[in-house]
């Protein structure tokens, strides 16, 4: 694996599929950043539904693009054009991303057929991972129950492998990243016993404090309560082996002006 030796010259463009119509090789990536072989990645945060957006976005200069689909208005068809603006604009120098507006099946399918990786919201049981993780991958060997898009990679054409001992299922389940979100009390005590589950599935997970706090009926958007610091802190505590790995893939949002 020597992508990170790439990434002074190339950007992401060295985690690339070798078409473009599949997703990054973002699970490497993830994992090159926390391993400290490249820099952490940087991402703009797409919050509207537009595709002139995306192609300015495109051009900035950033690792990753985060597509908001949970609440930005619009449909799969506008949703599946940003991402391609995003993989085939930047000459797949930008991994795009999307977060989900929910847990369905089909929903997930849509983005990872698109060639993005998944960011899936309120995850709070060990059930919901499980469902989210059969959703994201092809075949049981991977706990998964995705259906193969038989029109996303054509034979000859879309379905050449990074690794050409293994099919192009093996191969794509190897290469988009699911990030999950915790954002309430009862997410963040399941945790641990989610990534022992599938953990082995799961590339990061990223604490969300605000809706963490509106769940506990707390009013305004920043503010140090004290029942709210408990579960960030039980969110950042120390689990055993990969477990920790993907605890410590830290995940956040910058503001500035």
């Amino acid at each position: 694996m020597t992508e990170h030796l790439e990434v002074a010259t190339k950007g992401m463009a060295a985690y690339r599929a070798p078409s473009l119509t599949q997703p990054h090789k973002a699970r490497r990536a993830i994992r090159d950043a926390y391993e400290g072989k490249i820099n952490p990645l940087i991402g703009y945060f797409c919050g509207v539904g537009s595709l002139l957006t995306a192609r300015v976005m495109v051009q900035m200069g950033a690792d990753v693009i985060w597509v908001d689909w949970e609440h930005a208005a619009m449909g799969v068809e506008t949703m599946m054009a940003i991402v391609h603006d995003i993989q085939f604009k930047s000459e797949g120098r930008r991994i795009p991303f999307v977060r989900m507006p929910g847990h369905d099946h089909a929903s997930i399918g849509y983005v990872l057929d698109a060639g993005a990786s998944i960011v899936i919201h309120q995850v709070e049981t060990i059930e919901q991972a499980r469902h989210v993780v059969a959703a994201a991958k092809f075949g049981a060997k991977s706990k998964g129950t995705r259906s193969a898009p038989p029109c996303r990679w054509l034979p000859g054409v879309g379905d050449t492998g990074i690794d050409p001992t293994r099919c192009i299922w093996e191969n794509v389940n190897d290469q988009a990243a699911i990030i999950i979100q915790i954002k309430s009390e009862e997410g963040a005590r399941n945790l641990d016993a989610i990534l022992a589950a599938v953990g082995d599935q799961i590339d990061a997970v990223w604490m969300g404090t605000l809706d963490t706090r509106v769940s506990m009926g707390f009013a305004g958007f920043w503010g140090s309560k004290p029942r709210v610091l408990e579960i960030v802190e039980m969110y950042r505590g120390d689990v055993p082996g990969d477990a920790e790995k993907i605890r410590r893939t830290k995940l956040g949002n910058v503001f500035g002006r």
